[in-house]
């Protein structure tokens, strides 16, 4: 077994909740190197890991792999550097500001003939492999409207300074909207038109932090993408329409929270439970049919155990940074819509 060493670039919530788990319950990965500015906080967790004070630090023959979990405004020239070295380069979403900055970032790994990716864990909530399984299994027929939101309650403006400078690749949009487009992407495809509307709803945001888009299709199929922070009581995260029938699913998936309160992935560590499985209702045989229907179960591990195939060569990596582009490409059109008032061709 080849062990992947890791230069892990920044120490926030991100690394601890969303990769750590990961590596420590997979023995082919190991944290060799920690870029923090300041602060230890790694030491406390990863004794056997360097602490550096600079990125490049983390450009070391010993690190196979650096993963860049720092704020959005870091990501191309952190990832660029990475790449020039001959690493391997997981970036956290999103990968950059716009799809140029991506297109750049995939010809420079293709030409170091080394691995890009971007850590897109939300193609892995338990909601959109659900709807993959759904229509794969055609229980609700041709899809005519589709949603996923993503609501929350924020009285005041981001803790994290880096989110509420108003900088481009920063605010909801690249925060969740990154999410939810890329899901609609990887479910549907591309769209042919879309529409936005995009707010800033909290006083003194100069970063937006609420959005509607709404993505047409050559079928007549219509999905909308929705986040806001002004929502106690949050709708559900997804509703599909079909010409037969409707599924709705409240939750997009349990993993974040179950990973924050300390869960170890390992076995069925995050199974749901009955009560917060979606409801099918539908018309199956001629029977018309109204019932919950069990989840399929979210699993970010996917996306590493992917990754470890793709850098032994045996398979490509699931997020590709071409079709990442593709999904910059439309969130640069959800900001030229917004302007407009109109919908824009993509």
């Amino acid at each position: 077994m080849q062990k992947i060493k890791i230069g892990l670039a920044g120490f926030g919530m991100s690394a601890q909740v969303f990769h750590l788990p990961f590596w420590r319950a997979d023995a082919r990965f190991e944290v060799v190197r920690v870029f923090e500015r300041s602060g230890n906080r790694a030491q406390e967790v990863l004794p056997q890991a360097q602490t550096v004070r600079s990125f490049v630090e983390l450009l070391t023959d010993d690190v196979d792999l650096v993963v860049i979990t720092t704020p959005n405004q870091t990501h191309f020239d952190f990832a660029a550097q990475a790449l020039r070295a001959g690493k391997n380069v997981v970036v956290e979403k999103p990968l950059c500001a716009t799809a140029a900055q991506a297109l750049e970032l995939a010809e420079l790994a293709e030409r170091q003939g080394v691995l890009l990716t971007v850590y897109q864990n939300r193609r892995w909530d338990s909601a959109p492999l659900t709807a993959k399984k759904l229509l794969s299994d055609d229980l609700l027929g041709e899809i005519v409207d589709a949603e996923f939101r993503f609501e929350r309650y924020a009285a005041a403006l981001n803790k994290k300074r880096w989110k509420e400078t108003g900088e481009a690749g920063v605010g909801l949009v690249y925060d969740l909207g990154s999410h939810l487009m890329d899901m609609a992407v990887d479910v549907f495809g591309m769209p042919d038109e879309l529409y936005a509307d995009v707010r800033y709803q909290h006083e003194g945001a100069v970063s937006d932090d609420n959005f509607y888009i709404a993505l047409y299709y050559a079928d007549g199929k219509k999905v909308a993408l929705t986040a806001s922070k002004y929502a106690r009581e949050p709708l559900p995260f997804m509703t599909l329409h079909g010409k037969r029938g409707s599924y709705v699913k409240q939750n997009a998936d349990n993993q974040e929270a179950l990973l924050l309160g300390g869960a170890q992935p390992v076995g069925a560590w995050n199974r749901e439970p009955e009560d917060e499985w979606g409801i099918l209702h539908t018309e199956i045989d001629g029977v018309v049919v109204r019932k919950t229907i069990e989840s399929v179960s979210g699993n970010y591990a996917a996306f590493y155990e992917n990754l470890y195939d793709a850098l032994q060569g045996k398979s490509p990596a699931a997020v590709q940074p071409r079709q990442v582009a593709e999904v910059l490409w439309l969130l640069e059109k959800v900001y030229e819509s917004a302007k407009s008032g109109c919908r824009v061709k993509v």
